[in-house]
């Protein structure tokens, strides 16, 4: 049997399973502000094994966080701190 609400606002239903979150955050970049280029060890983290950047849905990322790696990134590859 369905219960359904007359007034006010409708509220999200989520569905927790322990592994699955309604919020995915990244488990690096907690409390950072920017992203800087020169910590190539955090930038690491975000790099595959071939020097690929690990895309936003895997590694947690907001979109404006991956905006700033991607620039880190590039910077960091010129002046040769990571492949």
């Amino acid at each position: 049997m369905r219960a359904t609400r007359q007034n006010g606002p409708k509220k999200r239903v989520t569905r927790d399973f322990g592994f699955f979150s309604d919020e995915k955050r990244s488990r690096y970049l907690d409390g950072m502000v920017t992203i800087d280029y020169k910590d190539h060890e955090l930038l690491k983290k975000f790099m595959t094994e071939q020097g690929k950047m690990m895309p936003s849905r895997i590694s947690g990322t907001s979109s404006k966080q991956q905006r700033q790696l991607k620039q880190a990134v590039r910077r960091a590859r010129v002046m040769g701190l990571v492949r």
